[in-house]
């Protein structure tokens, strides 16, 4: 295990690293992470290629450059975080879902409750897109990174034709 803290676009995020994979990206402040001693080492970016890959994949997606991730990531959770991770994996560029219809892929609609759990644990920010889940009254609802961030980010992929018909 090791990390790295990056100051980019988005604030500083905490990049974590095992083996070949990124297994952690946090925010300050973020809701659930580890204990920093879970991190690993710190080191530099420029001496660890799965660090760098990360850390300038995603100062290109904040600055509109990139859509789509090609880090290998690794998580660990439970069955159904899991699931949800999947689900949240397939949520294109520029679209968002909700809960509900997240559950309702799952199979049960019930679940709702438990599907926002999952994507709140969600380890790696932005590259699981999970600030494209939203309430289903289509208001923003909370975000490992705080609401600014969310809207940033959703604001961020928003087709440019939305962008158009918007009034504020």
């Amino acid at each position: 295990m090791r990390h790295t803290i990056h100051d980019g676009p988005l604030g500083p995020l905490t990049y974590v690293a095992d083996d070949d994979a990124i297994v952690g990206i946090y925010f300050p402040g973020h809701w659930v992470k580890p204990a920093q001693d879970d991190f690993g080492v710190q080191v530099s970016p420029d001496d660890d290629e799965i660090l760098a890959l990360a850390t300038a994949q995603l100062d290109d997606y904040a600055a509109g450059e990139r859509q789509e991730f090609t880090v290998p990531v690794a998580t660990n959770g439970d069955a159904l975080s899991e699931q949800v991770w999947a689900l949240l994996r397939q949520i294109p560029y520029g679209a968002t879902t909700t809960y509900g219809e997240l559950a309702r892929q799952l199979g049960n609609p019930h679940l709702a409750q438990a599907v926002g759990r999952s994507v709140g644990h969600n380890p790696i920010s932005i590259v699981i897109p999970c600030h494209r889940v939203i309430g289903s009254d289509g208001s923003l609802t909370g975000y490992a990174g705080g609401l600014d961030r969310k809207r940033f980010l959703l604001e961020l992929e928003e087709p440019a034709e939305a962008k158009a018909a918007r009034l504020f």
